[in-house]
């Protein structure tokens, strides 16, 4: 017997949210801030080089003063990447050629500057004060991390739902804790939850999906894998909540879902969960 049927499966999916998002997923200021000012000595040194016409005699200058001042870190996030991604170019000769490896001469300088086109922004005074570029640049790059912000966003409500209604639960537990769990691979799974209520412990995974792609298969393909073995044992049971239009795209997959997870909820039904715990 299918664990829902096709009339919940339709109002289920009629109940998906567009966005999780709060005010504070789009930017996260304060690490824009703290970013910033970890490189601000550097970029009012190089600020020296904003409307030289000598340039080239500008760059020799300020590393006859201070070669440091050319960190790879300084220099790469003016190009708007980071030093730990390890980016590089393909040189005439068809090598691979690390970026950091131009900040080791004034004429190696002279050559990033000009050929990332860093050298006419500083000539023609494009910006006035690097510190107020560099802070935009990371303005920029951390609307990479909001696909880990909406995650965390969608974990931080479950939780406060817990804390709100007194209910007891762990974060982040590994299933290599319960013997009966070998049943799930040698991998060691982790579980955003776990709840434990009288003899019963649910596993709970929780997550988001505004937007399409692949992942939303694997992650359905996956719970409808491991959720059965899950429920197979006297003592445990599998909990997925999950909500987000992105489903839409995947309907027919979360459908096959629907119909072999029992527990499976979205922000619209949690409370049914919820009430069920706490009235255990």
């Amino acid at each position: 017997m299918a664990a829902h049927t096709k009339e919940e499966f339709d109002l289920f999916l009629s109940q998906l949210c567009e966005t999780n998002a709060t005010l504070d997923f789009f930017c996260d200021f304060k690490k824009i801030i703290k970013n910033t000012e970890e490189v601000d000595i550097r970029l009012n040194q190089l600020n020296y080089l904003i409307g030289k016409e000598n340039f080239e005699q500008a760059i020799y200058n300020l590393w006859n003063e201070n070669p440091k001042v050319f960190d790879p870190t300084v220099m790469q996030i003016l190009i708007a990447v980071r030093n730990k991604d390890k980016k590089g170019i393909m040189d005439d000769n068809g090598n691979f050629k690390p970026l950091r490896l131009f900040f080791d001469s004034p004429q190696s300088v002279i050559e990033y500057l000009d050929g990332t086109g860093l050298k006419d922004v500083f000539v023609n005074s494009y910006v006035s004060n690097l510190h107020d570029y560099v802070f935009g640049v990371e303005t920029g790059l951390d609307s990479n991390a909001r696909k880990n912000r909406s995650g965390d966003i969608t974990e931080d409500r479950v939780e406060n739902l817990f804390i709100t209604n007194g209910i007891q639960y762990r974060k982040e537990v590994y299933s290599d804790e319960w013997n009966d769990l070998k049943c799930l691979g040698k991998d060691r799974k982790r579980f955003d939850f776990v709840v434990s209520k009288g003899r019963k412990t649910f596993l709970i995974e929780v997550n988001f999906y505004s937007g399409n792609g692949s992942k939303l298969n694997e992650v359905a393909r996956s719970y409808m894998e491991i959720g059965p073995k899950i429920n197979a044992l006297d003592n445990f049971e599998f909990v997925w909540i999950t909500d987000g239009i992105g489903w839409h795209d995947a309907a027919n997959k979360l459908e096959e879902a629907f119909y072999s997870i029992p527990r499976i909820y979205n922000f619209t039904t949690l409370k049914n969960f919820i009430a069920e715990i706490k009235n255990m």
